[in-house]
């Protein structure tokens, strides 16, 4: 494909853009639990306009762009009272989650190399900790120690994290909440842990910590998890989640600036300006930081509160209708609006019922095993999904007893063949060609109609295999016309 010869008329490239869409997710409906953060047409407006206004204004040098340090400054003080810190603390605007997380990582490994050469640091999480920080840890050249989580309430326990530590833990992380179970973990335990042994303690707030405030001033049973809690050093939190800004807004955020000083990346030993990046990205837009400012100024505290009082009674709703229906369970007992059941009935296959829900018209995630975390439905509740729940309950009972009496889907006894035969250890394009043909798939990694069959191969493999056999499916489902 080339860039075109002769430009084309505004209104033909417009109308292939939306045609371009008719495929995705139809997150507007309010039927989707998972992606986009919806809370209305109101509230998504002001961000755009913010966005759109700023959108080529460049951070790299705040010196020339005032407004957007000051964006960034706003934003991030008010991030910091909503967390209980004080006047000392300090942070930064970032893309997203996973840019906040590498952050803090970053300055949890420099400053221990610093005070430790030669020794390779380690992160010390939980299993359910989130992806970012195995992300991190490659891409710094860390291990990761991992602990399992309670198999009751999907919390870190505290004592296996205490029979963890080395002399080689630089950070140890807790979630308020982790993503899979919606729970916040004990996080005054795992940071009086860290204090004790002189340790960086972060807290991964990105998907819970800007709604959980709101929850207990609404009577919730929230635990300390902020900088309220001594020994907690860092936090991560997005506002493009429930702080339902345009995406490309999250904070990382710590106690003072000697904490955060490791954070910052300066270069002066090349021909070109003096490089010097408070985060990952140089040139930065300055979109979504007035759109962040904008929105939080727009619908304010009580704004926020009243949404998530919504959120509350949703999560109810939804464990209560979980919880009534034969043959699925809760995990764990969900802080946060984030949901994840599964089956307890043998005649009942989890990922046949997501099946079912989504030919329905529901969006609903299905979480692979893991450990003591059976096969799951995942539920990401926005305030769009709310008037929908009478809906999706009633779906909810309606398929659990089509799947009940459905023939349970297998796995084919052809991909069963397949995959004893395959040596992954050896595993190539033409063999994984191969194996997305006898499961299915079309070329470029198109998926069928009906992913039980997908997920139940991928729920068999071990956590290595798995993330083997996605490497190959994303370098094929990339591919340029």
């Amino acid at each position: 494909m080339r860039i075109p010869q002769q430009g084309r008329p505004k209104q033909e490239v417009f109308d292939d853009l939306k045609s371009f869409a008719r495929d995705d997710l139809a997150w507007r409906s309010g039927r989707a639990f998972g992606y986009v953060y919806n809370a209305g047409k109101d509230i998504a407006e002001v961000g755009k306009r913010a966005y759109m206004d700023f959108l080529s204004e460049n951070a790299l040098d705040p010196t020339e762009f005032p407004s957007l340090l000051r964006f960034e400054n706003e934003v991030v003080s008010m991030c910091i009272t909503h967390l209980g810190g004080d006047s000392e603390c300090v942070g930064n605007f970032t893309s997203g989650g996973t840019e906040s997380i590498l952050l803090a990582v970053k300055a949890a490994r420099d400053d221990f190399m610093a005070k430790n050469p030669g020794v390779k640091p380690q992160i010390l999480l939980c299993r359910t900790g989130h992806a970012a920080f195995y992300k991190a840890a490659h891409y710094y050249g860390m291990d990761t120690v991992i602990t399992e989580a309670d198999p009751e309430t999907f919390q870190a326990i505290p004592s296996a994290f205490g029979a963890a530590i080395t002399d080689r833990t630089c950070l140890i992380v807790g979630s308020a909440s982790q993503y899979a179970h919606g729970v916040v973990d004990p996080i005054e335990e795992l940071a009086a842990l860290a204090a004790s042994r002189g340790i960086r303690m972060h807290v991964d707030g990105c998907i819970g910590a800007f709604v959980l405030p709101f929850f207990r001033e609404l009577g919730d049973d929230i635990p300390p998890f902020d900088f309220s809690v001594p020994g907690v050093t860092s936090l991560s939190m997005d506002l493009h989640k429930y702080g339902y800004c345009p995406k490309g807004a999250s904070v990382v955020l710590h106690r003072n600036k000697d904490l955060r000083r490791a954070q910052i990346y300066t270069c002066a030993s090349w021909s070109g300006y003096t490089l010097a990046n408070p985060t990952v990205q140089s040139s930065r837009s300055g979109g979504p930081m007035a759109a962040a400012w904008a929105t939080l100024q727009h619908v304010g505290h009580d704004g926020y509160l009243e949404l998530c009082r919504g959120l509350l009674e949703g999560r109810r709703a939804i464990v209560e209708g979980v919880r009534q229906t034969p043959g699925l369970r809760v995990l764990g007992d969900p802080q946060m609006c984030l949901i994840a059941f599964t089956s307890d009935d043998p005649e009942l296959n989890i990922f046949h019922l997501a099946d079912l829900l989504i030919r329905r018209g529901w969006y609903v995630q299905p979480q692979l095993s893991m450990t003591n975390s059976p096969a799951n439905v995942h539920l990401t509740l926005t305030p769009a999904n709310l008037p929908h729940m009478p809906a999706f309950l009633q779906d909810l009972r309606a398929c659990a007893s089509e799947a009940r009496a459905a023939e349970s889907p297998q796995i084919s006894p052809f991909i069963q063949q397949a995959l004893a035969s395959i040596d992954f250890d050896s595993l190539d394009d033409a063999t994984f060609t191969q194996l997305l043909s006898a499961a299915g798939l079309g070329p470029g990694g198109d998926l069928p109609e009906d992913r039980a069959e997908i997920n139940m191969i991928l729920d068999s493999m071990v956590p290595a295999l798995r993330e083997r056999v996605l490497q190959f499916f994303f370098n094929e489902l990339y591919q340029q016309p």
